[in-house]
């Protein structure tokens, strides 16, 4: 057993991908809560593909690609409250408008510009071919953001379930939400060499929705989603070592299968195990007895 876990580390390829799993899993967990807590899944898979055109342009001019993917991801957010705002479409509408626009913007760019970007491997990720400099740039990335949250839990806090009433005391709710949208996008892009901007809402929402079923407060969510994110990263980098299969796909189908295991037997909330399901199981088993004395 220790030799089946070991012979993957001896590839220094290996210990990159596991120590950038190890990374995501705890960083997009994080994050991933606040969106579950505000009901914002979708949000994260906007930001996702509203990278694809700054990540095009800046390639175009021989900028940094991730710069470029940073600040389009943030103008996606911009473009979603302008439009909530300004008419009567609800912010699902919006950000389901400006998730297929930002996706087709992007494309029609890389085409135009001719540009020699991978597509598909910003898609679909590629966790095996991380180096050094992507590993320091995903530690930095995550090491910021959880300074962020630590600083500015409670403001969160607040805001997350209640912006009026933050608003109402006076917090500064446009710098707040600038400021999750931020560490929202960087999640995001440190994301996109392991995973992919397809399958990093998956790591994204996962981790920290199974939590969601298993615990009640909101930095019990954060702590045991990064235990579960970690755990999935690094259990998918292993099936895709032994069994050759694609990465990312390994890691977002561990992740999952977590939450299925999670949906199904949660102590309070699964399916199997809830008290009116135990109730109507006893229910059944009654009636089953009263018709065997008949």
């Amino acid at each position: 057993m220790l030799n089946w876990l070991i012979e993957p580390l001896s590839f220094e390829f290996m210990r990159h991908a596991v120590a950038t799993a190890i990374l995501m899993g705890i960083l997009c967990a994080v994050v991933g809560s606040y969106l579950i807590v505000q009901r914002m899944g979708l949000l994260g898979d906007v930001i996702a593909h509203a990278v694809l055109p700054g990540l095009a342009i800046a390639y175009y001019l021989g900028i940094d690609i991730f710069l470029g993917s940073f600040i389009s991801g943030t103008l996606s957010t911009l473009v979603i409250a302008w439009i909530q705002s300004q008419s009567r479409v609800k912010i699902d509408a919006a950000m389901a408008l400006v998730f297929s626009g930002s996706l087709a913007l992007g494309i029609m760019l890389i085409t135009l510009l001719k540009s020699k970007l991978d597509l598909h491997s910003f898609l679909f990720g590629d966790i095996l071919g991380v180096t050094s400099a992507d590993l320091v740039r995903t530690f930095v990335i995550t090491l910021f953001v959880l300074i962020f949250v630590k600083l500015f839990y409670k403001e969160l806090l607040f805001y997350t379930f209640n912006p009026l009433g933050a608003q109402a005391i006076g917090l500064p709710v446009n710098l707040i939400n600038i400021g999750l949208v931020s560490a929202i996008t960087l999640t995001i892009i440190a994301s996109m060499q392991a995973v992919g901007v397809v399958l990093v809402v998956s790591l994204l929402i996962g981790p920290a929705i199974t939590a969601y079923l298993l615990v009640k407060e909101l930095h019990q969510m954060m702590g045991l989603g990064a235990v579960i994110g970690v755990f999935s990263s690094v259990a998918g980098m292993y099936i895709s070592y032994y069994l050759n299969v694609p990465s990312g796909a390994a890691i977002v189908l561990v992740v999952s299968a977590v939450f299925i295991l999670a949906l199904l037997f949660s102590p309070t909330q699964g399916i199997f195990t809830r008290p009116e399901m135990a109730s109507q199981r006893s229910r059944i088993m009654r009636q089953l007895k009263y018709l065997r004395r008949q």
